[in-house]
């Protein structure tokens, strides 16, 4: 794997490769494979763990209720909540966000949807589609 500097050494971002990912952790900080860092600044974390750190990260916000993971298929594949409240979720989510990158292409075909907030009395359902995931955080509004 080939070194690049980033910033104070060690390897940045980008650096080397594959289907790992380098990434910044404090110095001493255990990292998905329970392994400590150390001493060192760079990290090299799986998808998979990177992905769970995001979640547990966006989980810790205060007002978040639930984070939902679902697939390109509309089947969600990760979840904070019961199983018919996710399936509900998922279903109703993906029509919806299939339905405004629809519109939002139409308006302009070289455009795309990036991002879908909606805010209601009860609750605030953001959503961040990607190619073949979405992310629905669900949170309280007042917080």
């Amino acid at each position: 794997m080939a070194r690049e500097r980033a910033g104070g050494g060690g390897l940045g971002p980008g650096a080397g490769g594959g289907a790992r990912r380098a990434r910044r952790l404090p110095t001493g900080v255990a990292h998905a494979a329970g392994r400590r860092c150390g001493g060192v600044r760079w990290c090299l974390l799986s998808p998979q763990a990177e992905v769970e750190e995001t979640l547990k990260r966006i989980q810790s916000h205060k007002g978040v209720i639930a984070t939902i993971v679902i697939n390109a298929e509309g089947i969600p594949v990760r979840t904070t909540l019961d199983n018919s409240t996710t399936v509900q979720y998922a279903a109703l989510l993906q029509q919806l966000v299939m339905k405004a990158r629809s519109t939002v292409r139409d308006i302009d075909p070289q455009n795309d949807l990036t991002f879908l907030r909606i805010r209601s009395k009860k609750h605030e359902i953001m959503v961040a589609p990607d190619k073949d995931y979405l992310l629905v955080v669900v949170q309280n509004p007042c917080e």
